[in-house]
C-alpha cells in the first residue's frame, strides 16, 4: 500500500473518532497505535487532511449535501460519510490530486472500511460531484 493510501486511511480513521467521541486531533493521535508505527510524511499528509477536512466542514458537507439530495448526511452511515468528507476535501482544496484518482482512492478505502454498498455509493456522489463541478467550470 502507497503512503497516501495509508495517510487516507489514518485520516479516515480519526475522522470517524473525532466524530464518535468528539476528541482533539492530539489526543486522538496520542493513543492510536497506527498513528505512532506511521513514517513521518505520512502522518503529516494525513494530518494535513484532517485539520483541512475540520477546518472546512461546513462547506464539505454543503457539498456533499448537494449530491446527496435524497439522503441527509445525517442518516448516512459514519463511515461512508467521513470517507465522502475526506474525498471532497481532496476535490476542493488538494487540485494537485487528479480527480480520478481522489475517486478510485475513496472507492478502494470504502472497500476496506465500509459495508457492501458503500464503494458504489462513494463513487457515484464523488462522480457526480466532479462531473457537475465540471459542467459549471
Amino acid at each position: 500500500m502507497g503512503a497516501r493510501r495509508r495517510a487516507r486511511e489514518l485520516a479516515l480513521q480519526l475522522l470517524y473518532q473525532h466524530e464518535l467521541t468528539g476528541a482533539s486531533l492530539d489526543e486522538m493521535q496520542a493513543s492510536f497505535e497506527d498513528w505512532k508505527s506511521a513514517t513521518p510524511g505520512t502522518r503529516s499528509f494525513a494530518e494535513k487532511l484532517v485539520t483541512t477536512t475540520l477546518g472546512h466542514l461546513e462547506e464539505i458537507d454543503q457539498e456533499l449535501g448537494h449530491q446527496t439530495a435524497h439522503w441527509r448526511l445525517e442518516r448516512l452511515a459514519a463511515v461512508d460519510r467521513n470517507i465522502l468528507r475526506l474525498a471532497m476535501c481532496e476535490l476542493l482544496f488538494y487540485q494537485d490530486t487528479p480527480y480520478a484518482v481522489v475517486i478510485d482512492e475513496a472507492i478502494e478505502i470504502a472497500k476496506r472500511f465500509g459495508a457492501e454498498d458503500s464503494s458504489r455509493f462513494v463513487n457515484g456522489v464523488l462522480d457526480g460531484f466532479v462531473r457537475r463541478r465540471i459542467r459549471t467550470a
